[in-house]
């Protein structure tokens, strides 16, 4: 076994294998950019070294300094991780031509893997079963079209070293073709510098089904499947293992093709083969076939070592120094069931988009494993993939598992950050996904009904006013010496402001007013209880309240009635904004006649635009906003003049 081995990578992944190899008594020597000085994998290595800047080019995708880092600090191996170089024979190449061992496969069987065309041919030669298609050289459109009509339609267009969806385009009918080809070809050269593409079958109902595998270089074994088909836009979301409804045959045929692949390039470590299946008919024995292998250890893992029991890091770990593998493909069993959630910082309703923000509050559920490389108070960079954590559970049958993740997402806590974790929760109570009815257009399917966000309920609000109103636990709290006392509170939500009196009836009961509603709390134990309701943890961190809620996390802004009042106290000549947020437009100038409900700005605030509008005719006085400010709640934002 190696005394000390460098990851060549950062973040959850970075902390997962650090976590194998310290546990084997093995040091650690970790990476970093400029960006990540402060990050949980450098604290948790027993080395760190600084590599460059924050852009991945700069940094993690520098061979060259990486290898002259775990050459400076006596590391013998290197250990990639997933993504960045990871799949890269020439650093493979480098690594062992500095006299240091690389964690994964060779460099030999990376290129023999790497384009999808060539990989197909070899796999097809080893007896593996191949999508219908072209995968010829011959890249003329007039050849391409007719070898789309001799697979008949529909197809699949793809690039030949793509990834990730790009360069890929699905050609309902022989009349699309044309304009299909150029766009993925289009995209294919931007992304990979390469425009080469190919054509296969597109299977109506598809299920991504996956075998992971594991090699010495001489003989593999695999470890079952895993079942990645809820995907958005070809990224995966929630994986699964065992795949669901899986026939005994079935999970035979693709054991033994994946097992005939991993042999058929001499594969040394942990890989996987990627199959597509056609569940148009239910899961059947002569309907899947090899789509690409990911000639390194996959983000979705965990699964396959909770149904396992194996540390497939330490499989790599131990293989790597020379082992043989550690166990024969008799020895291997499924127990029970797995998946794993992948939680990211991303603002759902706007698309998807990545986010980012610090980490204010972070939470856990104790009852699941939580793979994350970020911690509480630590910011999610701009720089890199914004995953906060996987969040993996494991039980006896698919049911008690998918009840587990349903439970531990309700679980966990964030704020600082908007994330996908109401989307994912959503979908861990989805009816087709609860059946095992799954393919990978699901999402897609029914993405409106996934992303609707969730109402705050009376009950919520009251929560939030109660956490904004800062009650203390004090016995004469609430106490006065005429009259009970009450606290007026305002709070943002969604571009409303809600109005809420708190009334504290002792040290730990309150009674808060919404409107004509009025809600009882009770607290025991630092947290409060809405009209007798099942106690719901909330936040308040800066500026903002958070309250988590089984269905979701709903993000509350407390306004400071003091300051809004100062600000145009007498007068209601001031326009105020209403929470914190950014000036992105300014319509008016000083000396301006405005006219009631004019334009007067608009202010972005909560991942939402908000226009702010007049409250009476007037002349504008002063413009106190500045387009790309950032201003607190409550600031005076535009002044009009004096009425007459």
């Amino acid at each position: 076994m190696f005394d000390k081995i460098l990851i060549a990578n950062r973040g959850e992944i970075a902390c997962r294998i650090m976590e194998t190899a310290q546990k084997l008594g093995v040091s650690t020597v970790a990476v970093y950019s400029d960006a990540d000085r402060l990050a949980k994998h450098v604290a948790q290595a027993d080395e760190a070294v600084h590599i460059g800047g924050p852009a991945p080019r700069d940094s993690y995708l520098r061979g060259d300094a990486i290898i002259a880092a775990a050459l400076a600090t006596g590391a013998q191996a290197i250990h990639p991780g997933y993504g960045f170089l990871s799949e890269n024979p020439d650093f493979v190449d480098a690594v062992e031509g500095a006299g240091l061992t690389f964690i994964g496969p060779s460099a030999k069987a990376i290129r023999a893997m790497g384009l999808k065309d060539a990989a197909k041919k070899l796999m097809e030669a080893a007896g593996v079963p191949v999508v219908p298609g072209y995968l010829g050289e011959n890249q003329d459109p007039a050849v391409l079209a007719s070898e789309a009509d001799k697979i008949t339609y529909p197809v699949l267009i793809k690039a030949v070293a793509g990834g990730g969806g790009k360069g890929m385009r699905k050609v309902a009918t022989p009349a699309d073709f044309a304009d299909a080809l150029a766009s993925a070809k289009g995209e294919a050269a931007t992304a990979f510098g390469n425009d080469a593409v190919l054509i296969e079958k597109y299977v109506e109902k598809p299920r991504h089904i996956e075998v992971q595998v594991f090699g010495d270089g001489s003989d593999a074994v695999h470890l079952f499947e895993r079942d990645c088909s809820l995907q958005r836009r070809h990224q995966k979301v929630i994986e699964e293992a065992p795949a669901p409804d899986m026939p005994e045959d079935m999970r035979q045929a693709m054991g033994d093709a994946a097992v005939k692949a991993a042999r058929a390039i001499g594969y040394k470590g942990a890989g996987t083969i990627e199959f597509i299946v056609d569940a148009s008919e239910g899961l059947r024995a002569d309907r899947f076939w090899f789509m690409e292998m990911n000639t390194r250890l996959q983000v979705e893992h965990p699964v396959t070592e909770a149904i396992t029991g194996v540390d497939l890091v330490e499989w790599q770990l131990r293989v790597a120094s020379g082992e043989s593998l550690p166990l024969r493909q008799e020895d291997l069993t499924i127990n029970g069931h797995a998946f794993e959630a992948r939680l990211y910082a991303e603002d759902v309703p706007a698309g998807f988009l990545p986010a980012t923000g610090r980490l204010d509050h972070l939470a856990f559920p104790p009852n699941a494993r939580s793979d994350s490389g970020v911690r509480q108070g630590d910011s999610i960079s701009p720089w890199y993939d914004p995953m906060i954590a996987k969040i993996i559970v494991h039980g006896p049958t698919r049911a008690v598992a998918l009840s587990q993740l349903s439970r531990a997402l309700g679980q966990t806590q964030v704020a600082g950050s908007v994330t996908n974790l109401a989307f994912l929760g959503a979908l861990s109570r989805h009816a087709g996904f609860a059946k095992g009815d799954v393919d990978t257009g699901l999402i897609e399917r029914d993405l409106e009904a996934l992303v609707a966000a969730p109402a705050a309920s009376g009950p919520i609000k009251a929560l939030a006013a109660l956490v904004a109103a800062d009650l203390t636990d004090d016995a004469l709290s609430g106490f006065t010496q005429w009259a009970p006392l009450c606290h007026a509170v305002a709070l943002m939500h969604e571009g409303a402001q809600i109005d809420a009196t708190v009334e504290p009836l002792g040290p730990d009961a309150a009674r808060v007013t919404l409107g004509d509603a009025a809600h009882l709390a009770t607290r025991r134990a630092g947290l409060w209880r809405i009209d007798g309701a099942p106690m719901i943890p909330a936040q308040k961190t800066g500026a903002t309240v958070t309250v988590f809620a089984p269905e979701g996390a709903f993000i509350f802004t407390p306004v400071d009635l003091l300051a809004r009042a100062a600000a145009g106290a007498g007068s209601g000549n001031a326009t105020l904004s209403p929470m914190p947020g950014l000036v992105k437009a300014v319509f008016v100038g000083a000396g301006q006649t405005v006219t009631a409900g004019d334009r007067l700005c608009i202010l972005e605030a909560m991942k939402m635009e908000h226009t702010l509008t007049a409250a009476r005719d007037g002349i504008v006085a002063e413009v106190l906003a500045v387009e790309g400010a950032q201003v607190e709640a409550g600031a005076a934002l535009i002044l009009l003049e004096e009425e007459a």
